[in-house]
């Protein structure tokens, strides 16, 4: 269900934004991080009456680019369009692990080496045809055929049985993934070389939570599927409500689908619109939206406005600076030893000298806040609290470059072969308070006596960036990006060898070694792979390639008229079916 998503600015997607204001303002004793830690995670339960239309502010300050394919998008935007029709195959708890309520039951066989799926009778796509083992079968065909260029076809999925065969064109079907009652069947068998212990846990990677509508995307080629209406403009779901328009790029309305297997859904329609982020608070106060991210920064703006409820949470993401060490080359990872960002004093230096801590609790009064490791902490045990991060130290920071010879030769140092330093740093568009942010990191890393300049000269279009991140483009050497990650902790699909998000393109034999020992049958293990995890954490933050700058309070504003939202991962699944107007 939890999928690793690409965001823009966090401050973008999820409303957490870092201000930098004149010198003289004063710090709120993080007062409103304790306004944000009272919130539910839901509104209000409410009785709900039939019918109402909902309008959802989408926050962003650039059109979203509308793939609604789960594994052809990787846009935490698009998902977010995608969400009121999209359901997962699976429900699951409040720990994200899977159980038979939602539209598929699931059957995990340590032994046969095997999984079950067997999609319910009557969940049916938004046409009425009911949701067969090839529409769960034709997912995988989508990730590992080369010509649908999807970024989902991990090292995570080559462990089912015949899937590499299929990618390299070997093989015409995938024969790890049985049908036992043929395509027109509910039942499907995915065959695994080896079982894996987050399996039992949505977003783990090893297979997929999702359907593809076989009976309208089977004559479209591969290669034309992301581009083709089916996917832009008239995609199938088998959630509560289907597409009835698209203003390509700005807003789609949503009306509900009369065949969905829950019952019907709540509301009449429900439009979603892009926002500039500049206009959210207004958007709030003027209750021109049912529901609408608070953009944190603009919090004091908002909190006392009336008729909204505030639910809010703690996603799981992060925003981090990735350096740039190599190349994707032949679906795998390539470091190139001559790479600029290839030397670990340099990358441990740039994020010693970035004041994260200052600028989170002085501006955001805590609603913004540093994050020391690549594992969230809600990941309980998981989360190795003893490793630190990078707290502001331009002290170490200076001595780490003398050492490596990064010697001073005017304002700027050059590298240790005489040769000048210029570090071209790629970074998004957000709201208008994003430049000043960039400009700030720029300003810290010229008292270290580094030139870092921005790729093109400017902040660059969420859809462009990515488009520069993931094609290794020769003006990058350092990005800032964000994840919404997975709801399984696993970091094997983010930062393996195979793994296509690995934007930074490191791939050493340490972290080969400790990602397969954390999804080894040893970490079956609970207290094996706690310790896997904590040693990996230690080992990312020592290298770091990837260094994790922060996280953020996700506050919603939702009508005080509207029941049902909630944040619980229990209820993500069934969310828009329950939403509704309170009677």
């Amino acid at each position: 269900m939890k999928k690793t998503q690409l965001l823009g600015s966090i401050g973008l997607v999820t409303g957490a934004v870092l201000t930098l204001a004149a010198c003289g303002q004063k710090s709120n004793d993080n007062a409103d991080a304790k306004d944000a830690k009272k919130f539910p995670q839901q509104t209000p339960k409410k009785a709900v009456k039939k019918g109402g239309t909902l309008s959802y502010a989408l926050e962003t300050d650039t059109p979203f680019t509308g793939i609604f394919n789960n594994e052809l998008s990787t846009s935490g935007i698009d998902s977010t369009v995608a969400q009121f029709g999209n359901e997962s195959l699976f429900d699951t708890d409040d720990s994200y692990k899977i159980n038979n309520k939602g539209p598929a039951t699931f059957k995990l066989d340590r032994k046969a080496k095997t999984i079950t799926i067997e999609v319910k009778k009557g969940v049916k796509w938004s046409d009425g045809k009911q949701v067969t083992a090839k529409d769960v079968e034709y997912e995988y065909e989508i990730m590992a055929n080369k010509g649908s260029k999807s970024q989902r076809y991990t090292a995570s999925l080559q462990n089912i049985v015949g899937v590499t065969d299929y990618h390299d064109g070997k093989s015409k079907t995938i024969s790890g993934i049985e049908m036992p009652d043929g395509e027109n069947g509910r039942k499907v068998v995915i065959h695994f070389k080896e079982m894996k212990p987050g399996m039992l846990q949505s977003g783990n990677g090893y297979f997929s939570e999702s359907a593809s509508p076989y009976h309208q995307l089977k004559n479209i080629p591969f290669d034309k599927l992301q581009s083709s209406d089916a996917v832009r403009k008239n995609p199938l779901f088998f959630g509560p409500y289907k597409i009835s328009k698209i203003v390509r790029g700005q807003s789609v309305t949503w009306v509900p689908n009369k065949y969905y297997w829950r019952g019907t859904p709540k509301l009449d329609k429900i439009t979603i619109s892009v926002v500039n982020p500049n206009s959210a608070s207004q958007a709030i106060k003027s209750h021109k939206f049912d529901i609408a991210d608070v953009v944190n920064s603009q919090w004091d703006q908002v909190k006392n406005t009336k008729d909204v409820n505030f639910v809010a949470n703690i996603p799981l993401s992060y925003s981090y600076m990735g350096f740039k060490v190599g190349k994707w080359k032949d679906g795998r990872n390539v470091m190139d030893p001559k790479a600029k960002m290839n030397n670990k004093s340099l990358r441990q230096a740039m994020a010693y000298a970035m004041n994260i801590d200052a600028v989170t609790k002085r501006y955001t009064h805590g609603l913004s806040f540093r994050v020391p490791t690549l594992i969230p902490e809600q990941f309980g045990d998981y989360f190795n609290k003893n490793v630190k991060g990078y707290s502001y130290n331009l002290k170490k920071a200076n001595q780490l470059l003398d050492k490596a010879g990064y010697k001073k030769k005017g304002t700027y140092r050059v590298q240790p072969n005489g040769k000048p330093l210029t570090i071209y740093l790629a970074a998004m568009t957000a709201n208008s308070n994003q430049e000043p942010i960039i400009r700030n990191y720029i300003q810290q890393w010229k008292k270290i006596g580094l030139n870092v300049k921005l790729t093109t000269g400017r902040l660059i279009e969420f859809n462009s960036f990515y488009d520069k991140v993931q094609n290794d483009a020769k003006d990058v050497d350092v990005f800032m990006g964000a994840w919404g990650v997975s709801s399984e902790p696993s970091p094997n699909d983010l930062y393996s060898e195979n793994a296509p998000f690995n934007f930074t393109r490191f791939a050493t034999k340490k972290n080969t070694q400790l990602l397969g020992e954390i999804d080894s049958q040893k970490a079956f293990n609970h207290k094996y792979r706690v310790d896997k995890f904590h040693e990996w954490q230690k080992y990312m933050n020592d290298e770091a390639y990837v260094v994790p700058t922060y996280n953020s309070y996700k506050i919603t504003a939702i009508n005080s008229k509207i029941t049902g939202y909630s944040f619980k991962p229990s209820d993500s699944n069934s969310l828009w079916y329950k939403v509704g107007y309170a009677k």
